[in-house]
């Protein structure tokens, strides 16, 4: 599986704690910035994890700025991307399950180190339900 990841200057730490954890667990990633906590702006790094999930190139995408909103509301401006803003565990599993969410956003500003790491860890277990949810997934496109 292979994971594009991306963060803002609020995001930064904690994406760089991340990567290690993701390669210890045998997860490929690309990493498409920031390199720093100098001030940036998110969609510049939003844009380019959301291209690389809608292409499938990568399998999966994390997000993470200050209150995961600015990463989340960008990344859904892409037609086949389904972003959520996770702040617990369970919903980290329901955005999965039910929503087959592709991005994962997260708050660091708002959560601590901890629940980011096992919010990821659900995130990445956790399967689609199919379903009923299939069918709502299919009505969530643009007509």
């Amino acid at each position: 599986m292979k994971i594009a990841i991306g963060a803002d200057h609020a995001g930064y730490d904690l994406k760089e704690i991340v990567k290690p954890i993701l390669q210890e667990k045998g997860y490929e990633f690309e990493d498409f910035g920031t390199n720093s906590t100098e001030s940036t702006d998110y969609p510049d790094y939003a844009h380019p994890v959301a291209n690389a999930v809608e292409s499938a190139d990568c399998d999966f995408g994390i997000l993470i700025c200050g209150t995961g909103n600015g990463v989340a509301i960008t990344a859904n401006k892409h037609q086949k991307i389904r972003a959520g803003l996770c702040w617990t565990p369970e919903i980290a599993s329901l955005i999965r399950q039910h929503n087959d969410a592709n991005v994962l956003c997260i708050p660091s500003r708002f959560i601590s180190t901890e629940a980011a790491l096992e919010i990821l860890d659900t995130f990445l277990k956790t399967e689609f339900e199919g379903g009923r949810h299939g069918r709502r997934i299919g009505k969530m496109a643009c007509m």
